[in-house]
């Protein structure tokens, strides 16, 4: 068992592995790298987190507190994420008779606002486990899918292994992982990319094909023979996210893990509507803290330009303004991804009632892209705007206001917007069905 340093250069540019499992401890002066031991079941042990409960608020708060540390690596993300393994945050979307939190998808929403408004890096490692919650949600039918919701009730966390590099067509759906039947059982093998989450996870979901092409996907504990997890992630932003590189290498997987696409899932219209709409609402919470950061920048100021329209900075109309229009666009921001996921909502309780609106699903999908359309260049904007109110001293490094574009620009160029107008465009004038596979 290796023993890794806890603070990190602000630049991550060290590659953590992670070897058959990932890191539960929550000592705050060391991260444990190596085998770990599956997360326990903490489903008799404390309540699942609900919306507007005490252990909910005081896990937003704590996250809120730890962020400039986290952001500055002094603080390991693994300890927030095991703060929610705690409440079972996880199991928010599962009904209360069932020992969830007995959310709405608005709901989660909310929440995936808010808590990005505390840390924006936290509710991006989840968001893989909550869309995998919305899939065995609507597709419990399947043994498997309701029997994989035990794992989520018990506050595991399930992450994602999707993105390959080298594929023509990104969001096609193929890629070179496969897995394949030997002696009578599966082994699967490949390389995934971007694996968001995947680093804090207790399963990942992979996507993969048989030898003969046919799509599936299979259930992998992180802490299976043949599975290495790299912390390698280097982007500019939502740098510890750890949306680094997953490696299976041989990795037996067992028949009731595997779902077979064709035969076993539930085929819905725009399914990647979740994920999109997901990242918007990240990118919200984070204008909701451009607010923040400015009103105290402009608060804690004392003094004002010579040529200002008034000495204290409080008191003058212009910035007065710019924090009005800061505002403005947060409001707008939230009632547009709050609207979307209304649809979305109701889209996804007709597919678990049987009965898929594909009406709806497409309406979801449509409010979904025009909601990121305007929203990622008005928080942009916002956060370029962040340095207006603030004055020279709003650029100095302790401060680490420049995270909230860099945190921005990332999320937002998982899907360029351009593709996103372009395909509403065609939509009304030439009736051309809004694209339905991923990234859209």
């Amino acid at each position: 068992m290796t023993i890794c340093a806890l603070r990190l250069p602000p630049s991550p540019r060290i590659r953590w592995r992670r070897l058959r499992g990932p890191t539960t401890s929550s000592d705050m002066g060391e991260t444990v790298m190596g085998k770990i031991e599956r997360a326990p079941d903490t489903s008799t042990a404390t309540p699942a987190a609900s919306i507007g409960s005490s252990e909910l608020q005081a896990f937003i708060e704590a996250v809120a507190q730890g962020t400039a540390a986290r952001d500055a690596g002094e603080l390991p993300t693994s300890e927030a994420i095991d703060r929610a393994r705690g409440i079972r945050l996880g199991a928010l979307r599962l009904g209360r008779e069932e020992g969830g939190g007995g959310a709405s998808l608005p709901d989660l929403f909310a929440l995936v606002i808010e808590l990005a408004q505390a840390d924006p890096n936290v509710p991006h490692i989840l968001r893989n486990h909550f869309a995998f919650v919305e899939t065995a949600l609507r597709t419990r039918r399947n043994a498997k899918y309701s029997r994989w919701l035990d794992h989520v009730r018990a506050g595991r966390f399930v992450g994602l292994g999707a993105s390959e590099l080298g594929i023509p067509n990104i969001g096609s759906g193929r890629g070179e992982t496969r897995l394949e039947e030997r002696d009578g059982k599966f082994v699967l093998n490949g390389t995934k990319y971007y694996s968001t989450g995947n680093f804090y996870s207790d399963f990942i979901f992979v996507n993969a094909s048989t030898p003969d092409g046919r799509p599936v996907s299979a259930l992998v504990p992180t802490d299976a023979p043949g599975v290495s997890v790299d912390d390698d992630w280097d982007g500019i932003g939502q740098q510890r996210t750890a949306s680094g590189t997953s490696v299976f290498k041989d990795v037996a997987v067992d028949r009731d893990a595997v779902i077979f696409t064709a035969e076993e899932d539930l085929k819905l219209p725009y399914f990647a509507t979740f994920q999109q709409l997901y990242l918007t609402a990240i990118v919200t919470g984070i204008v909701r803290n451009v607010v923040d950061d400015a009103t105290a920048l402009v608060t804690r100021r004392d003094r004002n330009f010579y040529h200002a329209v008034e000495a204290q900075p409080a008191a003058d109309p212009l910035l007065q303004q710019s924090i009005g229009r800061l505002a403005s666009i947060a409001y707008v921001a939230e009632a547009a991804v709050l609207r979307a996921a209304e649809t979305l909502g109701a889209a996804y309780q007709s597919a678990i009632d049987g009965e898929p609106d594909a009406d709806l699903f497409e309406e979801a999908a449509l409010r979904a892209a025009k909601a990121k359309v305007v929203i990622d260049d008005l928080a942009l904007g916002a956060a370029t705007q962040l340095f207006e109110v603030g004055g020279a001293s709003a650029a100095r490094q302790r401060e680490r206001l420049d995270r909230h574009w860099r945190n921005i620009r990332t999320i937002t160029a998982h899907n360029p917007v351009s593709y996103k107008a372009r395909a509403i465009g065609n939509r009304l004038l030439n009736g051309v069905p809004l694209p339905s596979a991923a990234f859209f």
